[in-house]
């Protein structure tokens, strides 16, 4: 079953309020997205420990309900 890019959205700003996030379905299939998360909860981490957090977020889904999400993680300038 596919997601919709505004429930990989909603999920990732449920986790990280201050986001901005933008979804792309890359394929129009609901299983290959990207995603760009600006979040100021990022600064200092290592971009693995970034992109931890997204996943987490994502509650189990990717690998599931979502099968690609390239992400681009990073703090505000």
């Amino acid at each position: 079953m596919a997601m919709a890019a505004n429930e990989i959205e909603s999920l990732i700003k449920a986790a990280l309020p201050d986001a901005k996030v933008t979804v792309e379905d890359l394929a129009g299939d609901g299983d290959h997205y990207a995603a760009t998360v600006v979040s100021e909860q990022f600064r200092g981490l290592s971009r693995v420990r970034q992109h931890q957090i997204v996943y987490a977020a994502l509650r189990g889904r990717m690998g599931n309900e979502l099968h690609a999400l390239a992400l681009q993680t990073t703090a505000p300038d």
